[in-house]
């Protein structure tokens, strides 16, 4: 039997016979490595995509290296390790408008990596208009449309607005103050003026004041707040002023209570038992505090109104008050009380825009459910 000799290789070709075993085992490389701005952002981003290595389905990818250089030379700096099966990652906190490259390497189970993919220059930079927020732009054109009509209309007619039960018994609740001879009481809620509810707590104070100073009758509005103490003693002034009334203004008819929520609620109840007066508006946003001053207003027979933007404690005044404003029909008693041609034009103009976007829903909604296909649907925005 004859035994084969051993075959001697040169250093040279022992090399490249071991490089060419280990690139017979080392994972391949992602594909088709694209970088690019991301779109409609606020800049300082770049979007990378690639295609799958081909080892990622058979496991022996375990994740994808993401590195970025400011040259295509490097040096290049790791960025972020994602896991198999990811094609996509979004670079950010970039500078915009500097050139940028990447590479993306395929990381083996082994721990070994694979050839680089490489992309680049990309530059990151600031879109002034997202496109996928078209739908909102037309709105808003289209409302401003509106808003332009109805204030044009309300100018030269008038608009009809409808009934407030409510607004309609304050005149009759100031003429009652004014032949008992007491007071009205008004309660601005227990926020500050960054609050949409007490600023229309403000513009009904405002309305109240010129009745109040048509007629003679005393007016009290406590406060909690020293800010809105001093916006409300300049809009009881104004009122009185604009009814040629200025000197039946009091200084001392708006006064500061205290900051604290219920010992602010157990001074209203006990300004109520003494001072007895004929209504009592509260105007604002409440809290727990609401049933505690509704209740003790009650108790001493007066009329009662109340509106407020507060879900929760909407129940309370409406059980314990005459009248109550819910919701937006608090944000439209200026409005309504006034009948000034830019707040009555606006009030419509919203209504319209209302409904125009309730059937629009509707309508897109009944299309997407008929035709089977998410093109109306997409139409609203909705990602």
């Amino acid at each position: 039997m004859t035994i084969p000799r051993p075959i001697r290789l040169s250093m040279p070709a022992t090399a490249a016979l071991l490089a060419l075993c280990a690139n017979a085992f080392a994972v391949r490389p992602p594909a088709q490595l694209q970088a690019k701005d991301s779109p409609d952002d606020e800049g300082g981003k770049v979007r990378l995509e690639w295609r799958l290595s081909p080892d990622d389905s058979a496991a022996a990818v375990k994740g994808y290296l993401v590195e970025r250089a400011a040259s295509a030379d490097g040096p290049y700096a790791e960025v972020r390790q994602v896991f198999r099966g990811s094609a996509s990652y979004e670079d950010q906190k970039l500078q915009d408008k500097t050139d940028y490259y990447y590479r993306v390497r395929a990381l083996g189970a082994a721990g070994d990596t694979s050839e680089p993919a490489q992309a680049g220059p990309v530059q990151a930079r600031q879109q002034w208009f997202r496109k996928g927020k078209l739908n909102a732009v037309i709105g808003l054109v289209l409302f401003l449309l509106i808003i332009v009509y109805y204030l044009r209309r309300a100018q030269k007619e008038n608009l009809f607005l409808r009934r407030l039960a409510g607004l309609d018994a304050l005149e009759e609740s100031v003429g009652r103050a004014t032949e008992m001879g007491r007071p009205i009481l008004c309660v601005l809620g227990s926020q500050g003026l960054d609050s949409v509810a007490t600023i229309a707590g403000l513009n009904i104070l405002g309305q109240v004041a010129r009745q109040t100073a048509e007629y003679g009758t005393p007016l009290l509005v406590p406060t909690q707040d020293f800010i809105i103490q001093a916006v409300a003693r300049e809009v009881v002034k104004t009122g009185y002023a604009a009814q040629g009334h200025p000197d039946r203004f009091s200084e001392d008819s708006v006064f500061y209570v205290v900051g604290n929520q219920m010992g602010y609620a157990s001074a209203i109840s006990g300004l109520m038992s003494r001072q007895r007066p004929a209504a009592n508006l509260f105007v604002g946003h409440f809290y727990a505090e609401a049933m505690v001053m509704a209740e003790a207003g009650n108790a001493t027979g007066a009329i009662q109104i109340a509106g407020t933007d507060a879900v929760t404690q909407l129940p309370f005044f409406i059980v314990a008050c005459d009248y109550t404003l819910m919701g937006e029909e608090l944000f439209a008693a200026s409005a309504y009380l006034s009948r000034q041609p830019q707040l009555v034009g606006t009030i419509k103009a919203q209504d319209l825009g209302k409904v125009i976007l309730v059937a629009l829903l509707l309508a897109l909604s009944v299309l997407t459910l008929a035709l089977r296909t998410p093109f109306f649907y997409n139409l609203l925005g909705v990602q």
